[in-house]
């Protein structure tokens, strides 16, 4: 299947189970830990370098933007993205979430940020991410199925992408976000405009 081509490609086993599976513990892990100073009140609710359950696109379930060990995940699959889409990439943020049943993921497009994107799975019960390749609105879409250390790359700004109503228990993805070298505002863009990866998000514009 070509990138090029489709706008979007399946890469098998990118990572082995055994990592997959390290950082899906690792990331149900953080997850424990951030309820647990939520609720003694530690934290508050709001602050991010723990992760949230305030996203809005997904409310009340788990996610964390830039958290070390995704960040440097996605130092390492860059390698794998640029021979895949024949492109080279500027790293720009990671973006991880612990899906509970009943969750759901509406239609959507990236912003410039998710350029060039990933969906990778690292555990838990299966749960399929749909994309519709030609760019139209209302389409039915392809639905790709992605077992732990498998990835979805795709042009995130480009094709709309979603999942339905979750039905299993428990689901962990982490999505990995790039920028083409060759596009207009890449390099200002780099790291998602924070000074180095590994950064929450108030980091970004200085």
């Amino acid at each position: 299947m070509s990138f090029k081509k489709n706008k979007y490609a399946v890469i098998k086993k990118v990572i082995s189970k055994d990592l997959a599976l390290f950082l899906y513990n690792y990331l149900t892990v953080k997850k424990q830990v951030h309820s647990t100073c939520v609720e003694r009140k530690y934290i508050s609710p709001f602050e991010m370098m723990l992760g949230t359950c305030d996203d809005a696109q997904v409310p009340n379930t788990y996610s964390c933007y830039g958290d070390i060990a995704m960040e440097t995940l996605m130092l390492k699959v860059q390698p794998i993205m640029e021979k895949e889409t024949s492109l080279k990439l500027n790293p720009s943020y990671t973006y991880c979430r612990v899906y509970k049943k009943g969750d759901e993921l509406k239609r959507h497009k990236d912003r410039f940020s998710c350029e060039i994107s990933t969906t990778m799975n690292l555990g838990g019960d299966d749960w399929p991410i749909y994309l519709e390749p030609s760019g139209r609105k209302g389409m039915k879409g392809i639905k790709v199925n992605l077992q732990p250390g498998d990835m979805l790359v795709y042009r995130g700004c480009d094709l709309e992408h979603w999942r339905e109503k979750f039905k299993g228990d428990e689901c962990v993805q982490v999505f990995l976000h790039y920028n083409n070298i060759a596009t207009k505002g890449s390099k200002e863009n780099i790291f998602d405009k924070r000074p180095h990866i590994g950064l929450p998000a108030w980091f970004k514009n200085g």
